[in-house]
């Protein structure tokens, strides 16, 4: 037999079964929260052409996943989920309900640097809405951020809210050329990462004069609280088109906010917000969590213009999407939620006289709709079968052997502390469920 060296791609792997079981986990909580909230079901091809993809994320498209398929087609992994579904309405826009509230979760590729909490491979977990203009939209999409954030004890995150034209209306106060304003942006989004004079540093290398280098950093770097930043952008930029309105849509979504019941601890006006990707077009939003310092664990923005560069005409459309791996990190790490060690509620023994006896038992259980193991060990002894089951942390046993089975019982064992009670065969469905339920 040849053999072959096993191995993974670099930012890729392997799910074990404890670990898939908190991913599904918190992906079946923050489907329950999307739900809550109206937001319906949808998924889309991982494969799109790469004209769908391109021309609509900035420098994120230089690690995009891209070849010529079998038909010398022009395809892309998609990076994100945003994109597939603007491409999605506009080719069901006629058979959509507007406005159009979808939720998706699933995997995305970018061929950038792995390290912690950033792979190749990672989950998004997006709420979208297609349709709407209102800032109400956009607080719909801060509302259920955090309530998803809160559902997984992540509640200490805070979501930090700007405006892609306040930014806008600063760059052209600060002298900086429309042309370069998308550098702006991805200078501004490295603000953490490379600091202030790293942030001049890179404008200034893009071309933007340093004198207004520097008044793009005063303006983002101002403190205060949310009325007082609103209102010193509102005198600061009010000759300036397009500063007023995001002032008046900012104060708009700050009331939608509070309306919706979201914890005033929970977000903030940050003014150095920018979010890297140039589909935005209104607010964006990054949920950040500093104590402990894991940083970005969600973000979202306003996007009027992704649908209409498929179908020529702008929709308004806003959502957010929640980072699967740096969350499903946290909570492990810190253990935010209680650990579930297996998803069997119950193992089946077997005997190699009764086999029949136990698939029929385990087929009884499971239409209960109890999670039921039945033993693949028939040649085994029944205490190596214990052994097997507490292994795997399943918590009881069922044993009916021809013993028990000639005398209508069967046994249901604590797999914890050894304790066993013998049952009547015809109401071990309704003893399983009550030992299971505890």
């Amino acid at each position: 037999m040849s053999t072959r060296k096993p191995q993974l791609l670099k930012g890729f792997r392997d799910y074990t079964p404890d670990q898939m079981r908190l991913r599904l986990r918190v992906i079946s909580i923050f489907r329950t929260v999307f739900e809550r909230h109206g937001f319906e079901p949808l998924d889309t091809p991982a494969l799109e052409y790469m004209e769908t993809l391109t021309g609509k994320a900035g420098e994120n498209e230089k690690l995009m996943y891209h070849f010529l398929d079998q038909g010398d087609r022009e395809v892309g992994l998609r990076y994100d989920l945003t994109v597939p579904l603007a491409r999605y309405y506009a080719m069901h826009q006629q058979e959509s309900v507007i406005p159009f509230k979808r939720y998706q979760i699933a995997p995305v590729w970018r061929a950038e640097k792995p390290q912690r909490g950033r792979f190749r491979e990672f989950w998004q977990c997006d709420a979208d809405i297609v349709g709407s203009p209102s800032m109400l939209a956009d607080a719909e999409a801060v509302s259920v951020l955090t309530d998803a954030l809160d559902a997984v004890n992540l509640g200490q995150a805070v979501v930090s809210i700007n405006h892609r034209k306040l930014l806008e209306a600063m760059a052209r106060l600060a002298g900086v050329p429309e042309a370069r304003t998308g550098v702006v942006f991805r200078a501004i989004d490295k603000l953490g990462k490379i600091g202030l004079e790293g942030v001049k540093r890179e404008l200034t290398g893009s071309g933007v004069e340093e004198q207004s280098a520097d008044r793009m950093v005063e303006f983002v770097t101002q403190t205060g609280s949310n009325q007082e930043l609103l209102a010193a952008a509102e005198l600061e930029l009010e000759a300036i088109p397009g500063g007023t309105e995001a002032v008046s849509e900012l104060r708009q979504l700050a009331g939608y906010i509070d309306d919706l019941g979201v914890p005033s601890a929970s977000w903030k006006i940050d003014l150095s917000l920018a979010r890297g990707i140039d589909y935005y077009t209104g607010p964006v939003f990054e949920a950040l969590i500093e104590e402990p310092k894991i940083g970005a664990v969600a973000g979202a923005g306003r996007y009027d213009d992704l649908v209409g560069s498929f179908i020529g005409r702008p929709v308004p459309a806003t959502g957010m999407a929640l980072g699967l791996e740096r969350i499903v990190e946290v909570i492990d790490e810190f253990d935010l939620l209680p650990e579930v060690a297996t998803v069997a509620d119950l193992f089946v023994a077997v005997f190699q006289d009764s086999l029949r006896e136990s698939a029929q038992i385990a087929n009884e259980l499971r239409g209960a709709g109890l999670n039921t193991d039945l033993s693949m060990l028939a040649n085994r002894s029944l205490g190596d079968q214990m052994k097997y089951a507490a292994r795997r942390s399943i918590p009881f046993a069922v044993i009916a052997g021809a013993d028990e089975l000639r005398r209508g019982v069967a046994l249901i064992r604590n797999l914890a502390n050894g304790e066993q009670r013998e049952v009547e065969r015809v109401l071990l469905v309704q003893e399983a469920r009550i030992a299971v339920s505890g």
